[in-house]
């Protein structure tokens, strides 16, 4: 029984190369097919040129104590801006157009900003520096007519200068106003706090120490003034309360005399008629209830007196109307009537009413006077102490605005010297020049690329092949390996003579079709490789 638990059999170098022996056609011709069809597509991608320049700093011609250079950082964030500038879509786009570049692509449907993203991989800026110094940068560009790409590399290195000059004028004019705008700014803060400090003597005349005892004299006689209002006015209130009191009585009491005299001239029930009347009900009830034990409720004697005493009672309810209503009439009469007495308490009440707003009015006016003293006198530490205050203010806003001034004047300077060109600038040192030779593609770098390719998708297909053969037994070595037990005999394939002459024929059959299907695959995979641009990635 073959021991299960073996590990897999190492085999020889001999072994591994009877293997590559045996596949030799499965390696060889997808070598040769990759390795075709890549050198095919190369030798035709187009030649890249690529063209240089360089510009370098231009140093101020006005001495440094005067004007200050500018920094490292300060350089290179100027280099980064312009660099966009320059690189943006609205800079690239009119070169697209005036050189006719990337036309392939672009009648292929590609969009314009495709194209330019395009041109800014081709675009390379590269600053350099001098002793840890930024005093300069090269331009490169890359593109498939020698002259075209010299010229647009010129283009670019003009349009960098524009950008940087038209940069340091504008840097100089806006610089400039905002110190206008901060000096005007300054000045008008400062004259503010001036006027503030004119305003402030002119308001506090009155506050001098010396002012002190008048103000004091005038303070203890409105105390005085105060006092006697507070007074008269409590006085004049007890009045008002007294009369209002009297008032309210005289009302009753003329209320109640008018309600006596329409009672005893005017009750309808003491009338001898309403007396008739109601002896007149009495009888009339004491017949009903006699008539009614002797007779039914439908009796029509019954029902004449029941209506007889109705009659009786409608006449009583309209003597009590009429009389109520003479009795109304008489009130309205007697209440319409002047009661001078009543008038009396009115006036003496809106005369203590007045009196009392008076008093009221001018005890506000004193107690107004005295907080205005109060403040006055309060006020006499306090104005020293804002005057020095206004004056420290107005110190600190005079030492700003010079200091604004004198960077005025410097920025004056700056923006004058950026006008006429005397300040940093850059100018163009070594100019574009006619590249001679192509710098790309690397066409044997690509080709060795392409045959170790080939090599390795062949050696792949043969191990796709042999891989499942070498985990079963192929050969007496691997036998006795598995089995551990040595092989005694070991039997060749038997074939017939007509069968050991189909198996050359049929190896050869095998070996015709591939190299036919990699002739036929080499166009095939180079026209995979053009359609989908894998290789363009490896021209610059």
């Amino acid at each position: 029984m073959p021991n299960m638990s073996l590990q897999f059999r190492q085999r020889t170098p001999g072994e591994y190369a009877r293997i590559i022996w045996k596949r030799k056609w499965l390696i060889i011709l997808p070598a040769i097919a990759i390795a075709s069809a890549i050198t095919l597509v190369v030798l035709r991608l187009p030649d890249i040129y690529e063209s240089h320049t360089l510009i370098v700093v231009k140093p101020s011609t006005i001495p440094e104590p005067l004007v200050p250079t500018s920094s490292e950082d300060t350089l290179t964030r100027e280099l980064t801006s312009i660099s966009q500038i320059v690189t943006s879509r609205s800079s690239l786009q009119p070169l697209v157009e005036k050189y006719h570049l990337y036309e392939a692509e672009r009648q292929h449907g590609q969009p314009m900003e495709s194209v330019v993203e395009s041109m800014q991989k081709d675009i390379k800026v590269e600053v350099s520096s001098s002793k840890e110094k930024t005093n300069g940068f090269s331009i490169s560009y890359r593109g498939r007519d020698p002259r075209i790409t010299q010229a647009i590399t010129a283009e670019l290195a003009s349009k960098y200068i524009d950008a940087q000059t038209k940069a340091s004028q504008n840097a100089g004019i806006s610089t400039k106003q905002f110190f206008d705008r901060n000096v005007e700014q300054a000045k008008a803060e400062l004259d503010e706090v001036d006027q503030q400090r004119l305003e402030f003597m002119r308001q506090n005349l009155s506050h001098l120490p010396d002012g002190e005892p008048i103000l004091g004299t005038q303070l203890t006689g409105l105390y005085e003034q105060q006092k006697s209002l507070i007074t008269e006015i409590g006085r004049l209130h007890d009045q008002q309360n007294t009369l209002s009191q009297r008032y309210g009585d005289l009302q009753k009491q003329r209320q109640q005399n008018i309600e006596n005299i329409i009672e005893e001239g005017n009750n309808p029930k003491r009338t001898p008629e309403y007396l008739q009347l109601m002896q007149r009900e009495d009888a009339l009830e004491a017949e009903i209830r006699n008539m009614k034990q002797t007779l039914r409720e439908k009796n029509p004697d019954l029902i004449n007196k029941q209506q007889e005493l109705d009659s009786v009672r409608a006449r009583m309810q309209q003597a009590i109307d009429e009389g109520k209503a003479i009795a109304e009439e008489k009130r309205k009469r007697y209440e319409s009537q002047i009661d001078p007495s009543i008038n009396a308490v009115q006036y003496e009440t809106e005369y203590a009413k007045s009196e009392m707003a008076r008093q009221q009015k001018m005890l506000d006016e004193t107690n107004s006077q005295i907080s205005s003293i109060q403040q006055r006198i309060n006020d006499i530490p306090g104005a020293k102490v804002g005057l020095e205050a206004l004056d420290r203010e107005y110190q600190t806003k005079k030492a700003n605005y010079d200091a604004l001034q004198a960077q005025q004047q410097k920025a004056d300077v700056i923006a004058g010297m950026q006008t006429n060109m005397q300040g940093e600038t850059i100018e163009v040192v070594d100019a574009a020049n006619l590249p001679e030779a192509p710098v790309a593609p690397k066409r044997p770098v690509l080709i060795l690329a392409g045959i170790m390719l080939g090599l390795f998708v062949g050696i792949a297909f043969a191990a796709v092949f042999e891989v499942p053969r070498l985990l079963t037994i192929q050969t007496a070595s691997d036998a006795e390996h598995y089995t551990g037990l040595p092989v005694l005999v070991s039997v060749p394939e038997l074939l017939t003579p007509e069968e050991a002459s189909v198996i050359p024929r049929r190896r050869m059959m095998l070996v015709a079709a591939g190299i036919v299907a990699t002739i036929l695959s080499i166009p095939v995979i180079a026209y995979g490789l053009k359609f989908t641009h894998i290789l363009d990635r490896f021209i610059s």
